[in-house]
Protein backbone atom coordinates (compact mmCIF):
# COMPACT_ATOMS: atom_id res chain seq x y z
CA UNK A 1 0.00 0.00 0.00
CA UNK A 2 1.57 3.10 -0.86
CA UNK A 3 0.82 5.62 1.82
CA UNK A 4 0.67 9.77 0.89
CA UNK A 5 2.53 11.97 3.76
CA UNK A 6 1.17 15.24 4.50
CA UNK A 7 2.39 17.54 7.20
CA UNK A 8 0.09 20.27 8.27
CA UNK A 9 2.22 22.81 10.03
CA UNK A 10 2.24 26.77 11.51
CA UNK A 11 1.96 28.57 14.57
CA UNK A 12 -0.39 28.22 17.56
CA UNK A 13 -3.73 29.19 16.52
CA UNK A 14 -3.18 29.32 13.23
CA UNK A 15 -5.95 27.10 11.86
CA UNK A 16 -4.29 23.83 11.63
CA UNK A 17 -6.74 21.89 13.59
CA UNK A 18 -9.81 23.14 11.58
CA UNK A 19 -7.78 22.03 8.38
CA UNK A 20 -6.75 18.72 9.44
CA UNK A 21 -10.56 17.92 10.43
CA UNK A 22 -11.71 19.39 7.09
CA UNK A 23 -8.97 16.11 5.51
CA UNK A 24 -9.87 13.89 7.77
CA UNK A 25 -13.89 14.49 6.81
CA UNK A 26 -12.72 14.58 3.28
CA UNK A 27 -10.75 11.10 3.33
CA UNK A 28 -12.43 9.33 6.11
CA UNK A 29 -11.85 6.25 7.17
CA UNK A 30 -8.16 6.48 4.40
CA UNK A 31 -6.82 9.03 6.53
CA UNK A 32 -5.20 8.42 10.70
CA UNK A 33 -3.74 11.71 12.18
CA UNK A 34 -0.74 12.18 14.16
CA UNK A 35 0.07 15.43 16.22
CA UNK A 36 3.36 16.38 17.24
CA UNK A 37 1.58 16.89 20.54
CA UNK A 38 1.36 13.29 21.45
CA UNK A 39 4.62 13.07 21.42
CA UNK A 40 5.84 15.67 24.26
CA UNK A 41 8.76 14.07 26.37
CA UNK A 42 7.34 12.75 29.80
CA UNK A 43 8.87 14.50 32.79
CA UNK A 44 8.23 11.72 35.78
CA UNK A 45 10.36 13.16 37.34
CA UNK A 46 9.48 16.57 38.08
CA UNK A 47 7.00 18.18 40.28
CA UNK A 48 3.96 19.50 38.61
CA UNK A 49 4.85 23.51 39.08
CA UNK A 50 8.10 22.36 37.60
CA UNK A 51 6.75 20.87 34.35
CA UNK A 52 4.77 24.63 34.23
CA UNK A 53 7.85 25.94 33.97
CA UNK A 54 9.22 23.92 30.95
CA UNK A 55 9.62 25.34 27.21
CA UNK A 56 7.10 23.96 25.40
CA UNK A 57 7.68 25.67 22.39
CA UNK A 58 11.14 24.54 21.64
CA UNK A 59 12.00 21.61 19.33
CA UNK A 60 13.98 19.38 22.42
CA UNK A 61 10.27 19.22 24.44
CA UNK A 62 9.19 16.48 21.85
CA UNK A 63 10.47 13.11 21.18
CA UNK A 64 10.52 13.47 17.43
CA UNK A 65 12.65 10.58 16.65
CA UNK A 66 9.65 8.45 18.32
CA UNK A 67 7.44 10.11 15.41
CA UNK A 68 9.44 9.83 12.82
CA UNK A 69 9.63 5.82 13.77
CA UNK A 70 6.39 5.86 13.91
CA UNK A 71 5.71 7.05 10.49
CA UNK A 72 8.18 4.61 9.20
CA UNK A 73 6.45 1.99 10.79
CA UNK A 74 2.92 3.01 9.60
CA UNK A 75 4.73 3.41 5.82
CA UNK A 76 5.50 -0.36 6.22
CA UNK A 77 1.84 -1.56 7.02
CA UNK A 78 2.52 -2.59 10.64
CA UNK A 79 0.29 -0.80 13.48
CA UNK A 80 1.47 1.56 15.83
CA UNK A 81 0.34 2.57 19.77
CA UNK A 82 0.98 6.50 20.15
CA UNK A 83 1.39 8.28 23.34
CA UNK A 84 -0.95 10.34 25.18
CA UNK A 85 0.05 13.84 26.58
CA UNK A 86 -2.28 15.55 29.34
CA UNK A 87 -2.13 19.69 29.03
CA UNK A 88 -3.92 19.35 32.27
CA UNK A 89 -1.16 17.88 33.72
CA UNK A 90 1.68 18.84 31.34
CA UNK A 91 3.26 15.09 31.44
CA UNK A 92 1.86 11.98 29.25
CA UNK A 93 -0.30 9.83 30.85
CA UNK A 94 -0.12 5.77 30.84
CA UNK A 95 -2.71 5.83 27.98
CA UNK A 96 -1.72 4.31 24.98
CA UNK A 97 -3.80 5.08 21.19
CA UNK A 98 -3.60 1.94 18.80
CA UNK A 99 -3.00 3.30 15.13
CA UNK A 100 -3.74 1.06 12.00
CA UNK A 101 -1.40 1.66 8.57
CA UNK A 102 -3.43 3.96 6.31
CA UNK A 103 -3.58 5.49 2.82
CA UNK A 104 -2.94 8.71 4.18
CA UNK A 105 -1.08 10.06 7.29
CA UNK A 106 -1.36 13.60 8.40
CA UNK A 107 1.62 14.74 10.84
CA UNK A 108 0.51 18.24 12.67
CA UNK A 109 2.18 20.26 14.27
CA UNK A 110 3.93 24.20 14.86
CA UNK A 111 7.70 22.49 14.48
CA UNK A 112 7.26 19.92 12.35
CA UNK A 113 9.08 21.46 9.34
CA UNK A 114 11.79 22.10 12.07
CA UNK A 115 13.24 18.72 11.72
CA UNK A 116 14.79 17.46 8.50
CA UNK A 117 14.36 13.76 9.25
CA UNK A 118 10.60 14.40 9.52
CA UNK A 119 10.93 16.73 7.14
CA UNK A 120 12.22 14.23 4.40
CA UNK A 121 8.68 11.70 5.02
CA UNK A 122 6.17 13.98 3.81
CA UNK A 123 4.76 13.98 0.36
CA UNK A 124 3.09 17.16 0.92
CA UNK A 125 3.86 19.87 3.37
CA UNK A 126 1.47 22.83 3.88
CA UNK A 127 2.24 25.63 6.21
CA UNK A 128 -0.84 27.54 7.54
CA UNK A 129 0.27 31.36 7.48
CA UNK A 130 -2.96 33.27 10.12
CA UNK A 131 -1.69 36.86 11.65
CA UNK A 132 -0.44 36.82 15.33
CA UNK A 133 -2.93 38.70 16.97
CA UNK A 134 -5.84 36.39 15.62
CA UNK A 135 -3.51 33.31 16.93
CA UNK A 136 -3.32 34.55 19.90
CA UNK A 137 -6.53 35.60 20.62
CA UNK A 138 -7.53 31.61 19.38
CA UNK A 139 -5.10 30.22 22.13
CA UNK A 140 -5.93 32.20 24.80
CA UNK A 141 -9.44 30.51 23.92
CA UNK A 142 -8.52 27.40 23.50
CA UNK A 143 -6.34 27.59 26.10
CA UNK A 144 -8.45 28.65 28.84
CA UNK A 145 -11.92 27.10 27.54
CA UNK A 146 -10.26 23.41 27.16
CA UNK A 147 -7.03 23.33 29.12
CA UNK A 148 -8.11 24.62 32.69
CA UNK A 149 -5.80 28.26 32.26
CA UNK A 150 -5.84 31.54 33.25
CA UNK A 151 -6.00 34.17 31.19
CA UNK A 152 -2.81 35.68 32.48
CA UNK A 153 -0.70 32.74 32.40
CA UNK A 154 -1.82 31.91 28.55
CA UNK A 155 -0.35 35.91 27.77
CA UNK A 156 2.57 35.22 30.34
CA UNK A 157 3.41 31.88 28.39
CA UNK A 158 2.65 33.17 24.93
CA UNK A 159 4.96 36.04 26.05
CA UNK A 160 7.90 34.12 27.64
CA UNK A 161 8.38 31.31 25.78
CA UNK A 162 5.60 31.14 22.23
CA UNK A 163 6.09 34.12 20.65
CA UNK A 164 9.85 33.67 20.71
CA UNK A 165 10.49 30.05 19.62
CA UNK A 166 7.86 31.05 16.79
CA UNK A 167 9.90 33.45 15.67
CA UNK A 168 13.20 31.37 16.13
CA UNK A 169 11.46 27.92 15.09
CA UNK A 170 8.48 28.31 13.45
CA UNK A 171 8.44 31.39 10.92
CA UNK A 172 11.54 30.35 9.30
CA UNK A 173 10.49 26.52 8.79
CA UNK A 174 7.99 27.77 6.33
CA UNK A 175 10.31 28.43 3.36
CA UNK A 176 10.35 24.54 3.53
CA UNK A 177 6.56 24.44 2.88
CA UNK A 178 4.87 23.36 -0.77
CA UNK A 179 2.17 24.90 -0.03
CA UNK A 180 1.20 28.33 2.07
CA UNK A 181 -2.67 28.80 3.19
CA UNK A 182 -3.69 31.92 4.88
CA UNK A 183 -6.17 30.75 7.64
CA UNK A 184 -5.93 27.51 7.22
CA UNK A 185 -8.84 25.54 7.39
CA UNK A 186 -11.31 28.95 6.39
CA UNK A 187 -9.57 29.37 3.52
CA UNK A 188 -12.28 27.42 1.44
CA UNK A 189 -10.82 27.77 -2.05
CA UNK A 190 -7.12 26.52 -0.44
CA UNK A 191 -8.21 23.83 1.10
CA UNK A 192 -10.13 22.42 -2.07
CA UNK A 193 -7.37 22.82 -4.16
CA UNK A 194 -5.44 21.05 -1.55
CA UNK A 195 -7.75 18.08 -1.12
CA UNK A 196 -7.70 17.89 -5.08
CA UNK A 197 -3.93 17.67 -5.11
CA UNK A 198 -4.13 14.84 -2.14
CA UNK A 199 -6.47 12.72 -4.45
CA UNK A 200 -4.41 12.57 -7.21
CA UNK A 201 -1.68 11.70 -5.07
CA UNK A 202 -3.65 8.82 -3.92
CA UNK A 203 -5.42 7.80 -7.28
CA UNK A 204 -2.01 7.79 -8.69
CA UNK A 205 -0.82 5.58 -5.80
CA UNK A 206 -3.30 2.64 -6.49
Amino acid sequence: MKVTVIGVAGGTGSGKSTLVKRLQETFGENVVTLCHDFYYKAHNELSYDERTKLNYDHPAAFDTDMLVDHIRTLRSNVPIEHPVYSFVEHNRTAERVAIKPSRVIIVDGILIFENEELRKLMDIKVFVDTDADIRLARRILRDVSERGRTMQSVIEQYTNTVKPMHEQFVEPSKKYADIIIPEGGFNSVAVGMLIENIRSLIDTAE
